[in-house]
């Protein structure tokens, strides 16, 4: 993000009267958060057919079309507008690239295989030993499962705040929650996580 908050308005304002290299410089602002929230949640078998770079021009796009009825509307922040346009993208494109494996598997899921090894991560005591953080991949693969067995909304939230450094505030405007709701929510799928870890020997009983 720009230092300058006054810079980012100007280049809304004129983004919104149809500039396009403002919207373009705009945008770039929020690149790397948005390449980070995209990465997170593309598997491998996705990364082999699409790049990340294709989400994000195709989330671009998308927003300087929508850009009218954002800032008529204003629901939320234009960072995270702009992070649920991407969101979105990347369902779509999700769809169309592995329709036929993700109908298969009856649910889908925006969740990359590192990106449950880091969750699991966070979730570790910080006096745990660097063997512990050696996560093989059927580790991986068995962390993943345990993480997809939460509801979307907890597992979107433990995401948001552990790997995407979201406030709970920002979550619950995400969400389109209430934040007392978001971080009950939080805690609870926290705890499940964690007791499930320890069932399964993913995790330190004494961390």
């Amino acid at each position: 993000m720009t230092s300058d908050p006054s810079e980012a308005q100007e280049l809304l304002a004129l983004s919104q009267l149809g500039n396009r290299d403002a919207f373009n410089k705009l945008f770039s602002l929020h690149t790397d958060y948005l390449r980070r929230v995209i990465v997170l949640r593309m598997d491998r078998q996705l990364r082999s057919r699409l790049d990340p770079s294709d989400v994000l021009q195709e989330a671009q796009m998308e927003a300087f079309q929508r850009l009218p009825d954002y800032c008529e509307r204003r629901p939320m922040t234009f960072r995270l507008w702009l992070r649920k346009t991407a969101c979105e993208r990347l369902l779509m494109l999700r769809r169309h690239h592995l329709k036929a494996a993700k109908r298969a598997r009856g649910r889908e899921s925006l969740l990359s295989d590192n990106s449950s090894i880091l969750l699991a991560e966070r979730l570790q005591s910080a006096g745990s030993t660097p063997s512990q953080h050696v996560m093989k991949e059927e580790q991986a693969r068995k962390i993943r499962v345990i993480i997809e067995e939460l509801p979307n909304i907890d597992r979107e939230i433990l995401v948001m705040r552990n790997l995407e450094s979201l406030s709970n505030k920002e979550v619950a405007e995400v969400l389109q929650i209430d934040p007392s709701t978001a971080s009950q929510r939080y805690g609870r799928a926290l705890l499940h996580l964690r007791k499930v870890l320890i069932a399964r020997g993913l995790k330190g009983s004494h961390s």
